[in-house]
């Protein structure tokens, strides 16, 4: 399987302002074709050809640093793209996910509070994440290109990249005035539940 860069589900300028223009044109025409382009070189005699991208993923984690570090940021920015739409967010979500939500971490709000505090949190490049795993839901981060597919066998369900390039044009340094607005603003609930359902 080779990795291709696909078309954002929405235009450029659609997120705004909550992400603008000209994050979108770099995070996703330039950072992901990146590690599409890398990663379709180092994927050549890795032994992983023809491997889905999910086994690939997890089969050079560990391994072969440099293809994990692509294929795994593809891995990721594929869903964040789906993660994300217009006049996203807000507090209305599918019922089986919100009881799940309530039931597993508290509630909506805290579900909030704990997802932005683990971006925060994450020191340097990363992600935070929401994760289906042993039938729960947990929040955690993982650094650079890592996600909970790789650590104990979670489903990541939701994920916000706090790499600096995901922010740092919009928000400068202000990342947890990203997160919010991510959560509240950007969230695409609908792709959440679907990934839930399959979890």
């Amino acid at each position: 399987m080779s990795f291709s860069l696909p078309e954002l589900p929405y235009s450029h300028d659609a997120l705004a302002p909550y992400m603008s223009r000209e994050t979108l044109e770099y995070h996703h025409d330039k950072h992901h074709l990146a590690y599409v382009n890398n990663g379709n070189n180092l994927l050549k005699g890795s032994g992983l050809e023809g491997k889905s991208l999910e086994e690939i993923v997890k089969g050079s984690f560990g391994k072969n640093a440099g293809l994990f570090n692509n294929a795994g940021q593809h891995y990721n920015h594929l869903h964040f793209w789906s993660w994300m739409k217009p006049n996203g967010g807000g507090t209305k979500l599918p019922g089986r996910l919100e009881k799940k939500i309530n039931e597993d971490l508290g509630g909506f709000e805290k579900f909030k509070t704990d997802f932005i505090a683990a971006g925060v949190g994450q020191f340097g490049s990363g992600w935070c994440w929401l994760s289906v795993k042993g039938g729960k839901l947990e929040i955690s981060k993982t650094p650079n290109g890592e996600s909970p597919l790789v650590h104990g066998g979670a489903t990541p369900i939701l994920g916000c990249d706090v790499w600096e390039h995901s922010y740092y044009i919009d928000y400068r340094n202000r990342r947890p005035d990203y997160l919010k607005a991510f959560v509240e603003n950007l969230v695409n609930w609908d792709y959440v539940d679907q990934l839930f359902s399959k979890a």
